[in-house]
């Protein structure tokens, strides 16, 4: 199945208007997360990194992203159910506003106005303020539910896309219940600020610095150091050339973790329809 951007967007931007309460609730999560120094512990950092690869490699790279945005394979529902709670414990937006905005990306990449994340108007814009300027288009659930309409016909994600953010507080609660406080700051908020940060440098980072595997009609690239942050997103010019393919990572040494779990889920029978590059465009041992 493919999606497109219809109904259009306007050519012409709304006025930017900063959101003060964006701004003070992301300064707010930053500002708890630079506790953690006081509140140090190994278990508590390995929990920060358990629930970064969690929340953000299969809820994220692998729900939201391959699954549930260019659909490039397939699992039972209620196993996209439970990948998509994983996806909205990251805490970046609900299914519906997450995929709509990226399939947008897609149709319309970089362009200024279209693109929610153009990193055509810099990098500071890609990767944060365009959150901080809320355009309608992009932030009014009447608007950008058309671009997603398979999730916004689902009860399911629709309670998701609205509800997402108090997840947050069982999950801080048994961290709470496990580890204290420690556990608390490392695996909700300092959690939550680093995936934010990962996440948001595949729309930044790899629209402006890396190498070009294919010529596609944007400045896409893939860079390393991006892939192994965000568990194979880095590729990006892999993936804005051939988006609905399940892989990012395509030569043997493009790392891509994501890729590995998805490849897992075939074997043990619980995914199917898995878009693979074509044949063409690899090399032997590649796969």
């Amino acid at each position: 199945m493919r999606f497109n951007s219809s109904p259009t967007l306007p050519e012409n931007p709304y006025p930017l208007r900063l959101s003060w309460s964006t701004v003070a609730f992301f300064a707010t999560i930053h500002a708890l997360a630079l506790l953690s120094p006081w509140f140090f512990s190994w278990p508590a950092l390995g929990v920060t990194l358990l629930l970064h690869w969690l929340f953000g490699s299969i809820g994220v790279c692998l729900g939201y992203h391959r699954l549930l945005s260019h659909r490039s394979f397939k699992v039972p529902r209620w196993l996209e159910y439970a990948i998509a709670i994983l996806g909205a414990l990251s805490l970046q937006g609900g299914p519906i506003f997450w995929v709509a905005g990226h399939r947008l990306h897609h149709a319309h990449t970089e362009d200024e106005y279209k693109d929610p994340y153009s990193a055509r108007r810099g990098f500071w814009w890609s990767h944060i303020l365009w959150i901080f300027y809320p355009r309608p288009e992009f932030f009014d659930y009447e608007r950008y539910q058309r671009f997603a309409p398979d999730l916004a016909r689902d009860p399911f994600y629709r309670w998701l896309n609205r509800y997402f953010p108090l997840l947050q507080i069982p999950v801080a609660f048994l961290l709470y219940t496990l580890g204290g406080w420690s556990f608390v700051i490392y695996g909700v908020f300092l959690r939550t600020v680093i995936l934010w940060h990962t996440t948001w440098f595949i729309n930044s980072v790899t629209h402006m610095w890396g190498y070009r595997s294919f010529a596609s009609n944007d400045n896409s690239r893939n860079l390393w150091w991006a892939a192994i942050l965000t568990y194979g997103e880095g590729w990006h010019n892999n993936h804005h050339a051939y988006p609905h393919v399940a892989k990012c990572g395509w030569r043997w040494w493009e790392i891509d973790m994501t890729w590995w779990a998805i490849r897992l889920l075939k074997t043990v029978g619980l995914a199917k329809d898995v878009n693979l590059p074509p044949a063409q465009t690899m090399k032997v041992g590649d796969l």
